[in-house]
């Protein structure tokens, strides 16, 4: 870093603009000193060198896009002047050099944490999963039955007594669904009745929906009936007081569940970005990048998804396959959300969206190499489709798009305790499970205390692990159940759905 200014990466020849640049400002980067040709607000890019027309536009090490015109040195270099290299028809090959490269640096970072992994107090469950809250949830199988859902949640968190109360995650749909999108929500609906951080479980039918009761009980398989109970609104003369009963055994059950110690290496965390801007790729993203080195050394679970905003970036991650076949899944993973947009009639880079524009972010590529900075170095180790749960520890890149409801419910469903937010523009939304907002600077962090839980502006100040060790200490008191994430606090938790096709 120099002053107002740094170069991410040696090869770059743009730099990111720390604060406010104003024109006629004298900078220096790297040992040179030049002007500054026109006002630069923070997050935003400047030209190191002259560039081209057409010539490439480098950032984090790779093309960002390319020269729409000439761009002198020290100006301003944006969404204006630039555009992207992006198209729906690229191809891919296995660098399996690269790949055993991660694997080395993998092996470096397992050594760092072998013997030592932290311990953290969670919940131990009958199938030997952990759990760090100790909810009752009321997973509706269809929308119909949504009001009865919420009448029960509010009259749980006043009777029941319950440690980490008691959600009811409501949705639209169940019914009037065809295909694929039909079976996407019992998928759903069906890791957040197998998800460890809820005690128990009030699955509430209607009674006439496409997901009945019975076929969605051969889904889910085996469940604990002392803790996952049913009702089915229309065969009870009282769903309500029915429910209550069902309710009230539940929470027996869970009253007697204890903390105990288990190593953090047993935690499932998903990561996640939203409202990003010029520095996310620069202090969160990349301080979620060290913690997910950490935590896939010790032998836990990375989860990446945001699909669409791997595109432009995808290889760097398919360079990571521990093997031929995930790299194989990585790349149908992509090209099927690719098809995704085509099939829609719409191109693939048609992002990032005017918040992300003004915070710096000029074309898709720009975003998505910030993006996928959260996965660090990890190598990739499985590939899931949308609503799949996570069985395979190290980083796994879950199919889902980058739309910030859906995103964080599928890896909710996935099996993820806790998901690690980044986001320099600011978002109150909040998971079913303990959401982290990971600040990108610092008057974010000061302006919405009441959204922000953890502020990343010292990885531009401080030792980068340093910043990472103070992260993976609020994560252990967040997994403790010491501390409560501000989304748990203000009640900030919902759930959404990928929908793609037709509703009858």
């Amino acid at each position: 870093m120099a002053g107002k200014l740094i170069r991410i990466n040696p090869r770059d020849n743009v730099a990111v603009a720390l604060e406010p640049l104003f024109k006629g400002d004298v900078v220096t980067v790297d040992g040179d000193t030049f002007t500054i040709f026109s006002d630069i607000p923070g997050g935003h890019k400047v030209a190191l060198s002259d560039i081209k027309k057409e010539e490439k536009i480098i950032k984090y090490g790779y093309p960002i896009g390319a020269a729409k015109e000439d761009i002198g040195k020290g100006q301003h270099v944006h969404a204006f002047n630039i555009h992207t290299l992006l198209a729906e028809d690229a191809e891919y090959t296995y660098d399996r050099a690269a790949a055993e490269e991660a694997m080395r640096e993998a092996e470096e970072d397992k050594a760092r944490w072998s013997g030592h992994v932290p311990m953290i107090k969670a919940y131990r469950r009958q199938n030997g999963k952990i759990g760090i809250r100790n909810s009752l949830w009321i997973v509706p199988t269809v929308g119909c039955v949504n009001r009865i859902a919420e009448r029960l949640e509010a009259w749980g968190n006043e009777t029941l007594g319950l440690e980490d109360g008691v959600h009811a995650w409501i949705h639209p749909f169940g019914c009037s669904q065809m295909g694929g999108d039909h079976e996407n929500t019992r998928k759903i609906l069906a890791g957040l009745v197998h998800h460890p951080n809820a005690g128990g479980v009030l699955v509430l039918g209607l009674g006439c929906e496409n997901n009945t009761m019975d076929s969605f009980k051969e889904l889910l398989g085996p469940v604990d009936s002392s803790r996952v109970k049913f009702l089915v609104a229309q065969e009870s003369e009282d769903e309500i007081a029915d429910a209550k009963k069902l309710m009230n055994e539940i929470a027996g059950t869970m009253k007697s569940d204890k903390r105990e110690s288990v190593p953090m290496s047993e935690l499932v965390i998903g990561f996640k970005c939203g409202g990003s801007d010029g520095l996310s790729g620069i202090t969160a993203n990349p301080l979620v990048g060290h913690f997910c080195n950490a935590l896939t050394a010790m032998g836990g679970t990375g989860i990446l998804t945001e699909v669409p905003e791997m595109f432009g970036a995808e290889q760097m991650l398919m360079n990571r396959a521990v093997s031929q076949e995930i790299f194989d899944k990585t790349v149908k993973m992509v090209q099927d959300f690719k098809h995704y947009f085509t099939s829609h009639n719409q191109v693939v880079y048609e992002n990032p969206s005017p918040g992300n524009k003004a915070g710096g972010i000029s074309t898709l590529e720009d975003k998505s190499l910030g993006c996928v900075q959260k996965g660090g170095r990890a190598p990739v180790t499985s590939v899931l489709g949308y609503g799949e749960r996570v069985t395979t520890p190290g980083l796994t890149l879950l199919s889902g798009p980058g739309n910030d409801i859906v995103s964080t419910t599928d890896m909710t469903a996935a099996g993820a305790h806790m998901i690690l937010f980044t986001t320099g523009r600011g978002t109150p939304l909040g998971a079913p499970v303990p959401t982290v907002k990971i600040a990108t600077n610092h008057d974010l962090a000061l302006h919405k205390k009441d959204w922000i839980d953890f502020d990343a502006s010292p990885m531009l100040t401080e030792d980068p692990g340093k910043v990472t060790d103070d992260l993976i200490k609020f994560i252990i008191s967040v997994a403790d159940g010491e501390e409560h994430t501000k989304n748990e606090i203000n009640g900030y938790s919902e759930i959404s759905i990928f929908k793609d096709g037709v509703v009858l």
